[in-house]
């Protein structure tokens, strides 16, 4: 059996990875000659973090994972805690640490794993087509790729999307633009051991520990998008929108670099059921793009892939038949996360003020009990709770 999987992000190498733990042949083609991935980190939920586990990688996580054991909010102007506490509880009560880690190092963790000379870079996908022999992808150079299945982990704007839907589907702007880099870790900015946001004013910003001493972090602005600001103007145009904002907030904007930092424009698409057509498969943001607001998209990838794999070695009545159970055990579940991350996103980013500042309220009681039991539950609904 012989699959051909489309992109060479996250999700498809994970997939890649996973196919071929279960000796499925596997060929990848990536549409860029270099990957530069998007945004600067990505924390790893327990739940993602198992994937990985299950895919080989355990100690390699750990190596990249910062040392994130508290979880603290914090007020904007002043700087003072809202609610401070430990994550060790829904470590012990789900089995696994988070591991925030920076992409690039992730990226080259998977594609190391896999292979990096496998990898075909510079193949961009241009269609698809179906026979009785199974799946051909056609390529912008003229050439073409063919296997028994296709997995499509694309990407956020897939070309192989409508193939599957039959239509095309319009991204969805989350009414946010995020900022987001990697700076030295300064602990009279935040403690290193430490995920700590300032809320205030709709916006946030956010420090995670990442290996190598290093903080990832971000800044989220309501704002329209379009706006003709880029990395020439980063640090003039954070200093006016947290204007006011601690001492903390500032001292972070004086550390960035803004030459690394991105400037990301945050959509996501309205869930969808249909993630299998015949022999071709939707993986990853593909099909499933969110926002970030959960922490869930990368995760949510690697889910795919490992109940993508499963499916096909434990189901026997043929490819298409293990392709609509991985739609099954799927569709609910990547639904369910992006619907959460937009709602978190609305009462984060203030859709209505009124009811993010019962939020800020809400925090300066919040023991740690409500936030974990709502993450333990996003959790426990992986694969391999």
């Amino acid at each position: 059996m012989k699959a051909i999987v489309i992109g060479g992000g996250i999700g498809g190498l994970c997939a890649a990875i996973a196919l071929r733990r279960f000796g499925i042949e596997t060929e990848v083609y990536e549409a860029v000659k270099e990957i530069k991935p998007v945004g600067a980190a990505i924390s790893i939920w327990p739940n993602g973090v198992k994937c990985l586990n299950y895919l080989g990688m355990k100690e390699q996580v750990r190596q990249l994972g910062g040392p994130m054991h508290y979880m603290a909010y914090n007020e904007c102007l002043k700087g003072q805690t809202l609610t401070r506490f430990s994550l060790d509880p829904l470590v012990e009560s789900v089995g696994e640490r988070p591991y925030p880690v920076a992409r690039a190092e992730l990226q080259d963790m998977l594609l190391e794993t896999y292979g990096r000379d496998k990898v075909q870079f510079g193949k961009r996908v241009s269609g698809v087509e179906e026979t009785a022999a199974g799946v051909t992808a056609w390529f912008e150079d003229g050439s073409q790729a063919h296997g028994d299945f296709l997995v499509a982990a694309d990407g956020t704007h897939s070309v192989i999307r409508p193939y599957v839907l039959g239509q095309q589907v319009e991204r969805r702007y989350a009414g946010y633009v995020n900022w987001n880099g990697l700076v030295t870790i300064d602990e009279s900015i935040a403690p290193a051991n430490q995920w700590t946001t300032f809320v205030g004013e709709g916006k946030r910003v956010s420090l995670m520990p990442v290996c190598g001493n290093r903080f990832y972090f971000f800044f989220d602005v309501p704002l329209e998008k379009g706006l003709p600001e880029d990395r020439s103007t980063v640090r003039n145009d954070l200093q006016r929108y947290f204007a006011g904002w601690a001492a903390p907030v500032q001292k972070l904007i004086a550390a960035i670099d803004p030459a690394t930092t991105n400037r990301i424009e945050i959509h996501d698409i309205e869930p969808f059921e249909q993630l299998v057509r015949g022999r071709v498969a939707l993986l990853g943001d593909a099909g499933h793009s969110t926002t970030p607001d959960i922490g869930q998209g990368g995760c949510a990838a690697m889910e795919d892939a490992v109940v993508l794999a499963i499916a096909l070695q434990t189901n026997s009545l043929g490819i298409a038949d293990a392709l609509q159970r991985y739609q099954e055990k799927r569709s609910y579940r990547v639904k369910d996360l992006v619907l959460k991350a937009r709602k978190r996103c609305d009462v984060t980013h203030g859709k209505e003020m009124a009811v993010t500042h019962d939020w800020y309220e809400e925090l300066k009681s919040e023991t740690g009990e409500r936030i974990l039991t709502g993450m333990r539950e996003t959790i426990l609904g992986g694969p391999l709770a």
